[in-house]
């Protein structure tokens, strides 16, 4: 069985910007092919993208994954008014 890659995962959300992002955070003792196979998977299946990504002194790497936020209004009259 596989282990997570991540030890972390991070999630914001702030309703005035435009994205929401994602933070993730990979052990320095992970492949980087776990790592790539897991991002491909948030991308793929959650429509997240890659924005910024940083490997730290030690091996430890953290990707930050935005997403455009959908605003949904009510096609209902008088609904939530």
């Amino acid at each position: 069985m596989m282990e997570k890659a991540f030890t972390a995962a991070e999630h914001y959300r702030d309703p005035s910007r435009p994205f929401e992002y994602l933070v993730l955070t990979v052990r320095p003792d992970q492949s980087l092919a776990e790592a790539r196979r897991a991002l491909a998977e948030h991308a793929e299946y959650g429509k997240w993208e890659l924005h910024r990504s940083r490997m730290y002194i030690g091996g430890m790497r953290r990707y930050w994954l935005r997403r455009r936020v959908m605003r949904v209004e009510s096609t209902i009259p008088g609904q939530y008014s």
